[in-house]
């Protein structure tokens, strides 16, 4: 059974940080790309950041860059989103993704059921 599993959600007031983590299970993880998603109040599911399946390489939103670091644990089949210098305008309801990847022409993604972050004084 595939199991794509967010917490670490929460309230935290401006400037302050969250860690983010996404349990995976029921997949060959190490086989999928991962991302961190998000949609604010009234607003389209965005990318937030992505990283390879080895983990090689990341890639960030521009409005993310340099306040949010993507990581993962291919033995511990989780991933990580560390959010710091947090913004009111980070609040949103964050989803787990994960991408199949090792063969192209495969096409498999599955997603987790989303974790509230509110960032308010």
């Amino acid at each position: 059974q595939v199991q794509v599993v967010e917490s670490g959600g929460g309230l935290v007031q401006p400037g302050g940080s969250l860690r983010l983590t996404c349990a995976a299970s029921g997949f060959t993880f190490s086989r999928y790309a991962m991302s961190w998603y998000r949609q604010g109040p009234g607003k389209e599911r965005e990318l937030v950041a992505s990283i390879t399946m080895t983990g090689s390489n990341t890639n960030y939103a521009d409005s993310v860059k340099g306040r949010f670091t993507i990581s993962r644990d291919n033995d511990k089949n989780t991933v990580t989103l560390q959010m710091n210098s947090l913004k009111p305008e980070d609040t949103a309801v964050y989803y787990c993704k994960a991408d199949y990847a090792f063969i192209s022409s495969i096409k498999s993604a599955f997603w987790g059921q989303g974790t509230q972050v509110t960032v308010s004084s």
